[in-house]
This record gives C-alpha cells, structure tokens and sequence, in this order.
C-alpha cells in the first residue's frame, strides 16, 4: 500500500507543477494579445481549464497523499529536519499556486497590468521550490 501512495503522490506532484510551469507562460503569451480579441479569449479558456481541470485537482491530490504518507507509521521520523523545509517550500508552492489563479481572474477581467517580464520572472518560481523540495527529500541534507 505505501507503494502505490508513493506513486500516486508523485503522479500527483508532477501533473500539478507541469501547470505550474506553463500557466505562467500563457500569461507571457497573453500579455501580448488585445484585451476582448478572439485570441486573448482563447487565452482565457486555456488558462481555465489548465487551472481548474489540472493544476488544482492534482494540487490537492499532492496535498492528501503527502499528507497520509506522513500519517503512515514509519514513514517519516520527526526529528529530521529536512522534511520542515520541505513542508515550507510546498505552502510556499501552494501560495504560489494562489497567486497564479489571482492573476487568471486579473485576465479574465482584461485587468491584467503587469507586464510579460514579470511573469516571465514569475515562472523560474516554482523551479526553484521544485528543486528546493527534491534536494529535501532525495539528498537530506538534514
């Protein structure tokens, strides 16, 4: 059984930061459409779904099976510190995952007033915390 949470909670991590890594290249592409365009709506409908039908179902699947893997006896000894920073680097990831949906709904509305260098920035986020978070569990440094 802790096989397949294993694998599920993997299968999970990597659907959810595959989002994670191209949601905020849409929102490049999309600064560079007019607001109301057939092609900015297109944008619209992209970003939705990779959102909502992707990105926060696997967040949450990430979430439960994380969290029943370190509810399973053994699995996980308190004391070792890399786990906490781990830990915050998901929450961190997971704000992040926050932010992006806030920004969505800034383009849903054709509100959107950053400019595409600052989601082009945005996007090296969630790589750092992924390498961050792997470094965690495969090395332990701690």
């Amino acid at each position: 059984m802790l096989r397949w949470l294993k694998a599920l909670h993997i299968i999970a991590v990597i659907s959810w930061m595959a989002g994670m890594l191209y949601l905020p290249r849409l929102y490049v592409y999309h600064c560079a459409t007019v607001p109301g365009s057939a092609e900015s709506e297109r944008f619209k409908v992209m970003e939705r779904r990779l959102l909502k039908q992707i990105m926060t179902p696997a967040m949450i699947s990430a979430w439960s099976f994380g969290i029943l893997l370190v509810l399973t006896p053994g699995v996980l000894d308190w004391s070792w510190g890399w786990w906490h920073v781990k830990l915050a680097a998901v929450i961190a990831l997971s704000g992040f995952h926050g932010m992006l949906s806030r920004w969505r709904r800034d383009f849903l509305a054709d509100r959107n007033r950053r400019p595409q260098r600052f989601y082009r920035i945005a996007n090296e986020a969630p790589t750092l915390l992924l390498v961050l978070i792997v470094i965690m569990v495969i090395v332990r440094p701690f």
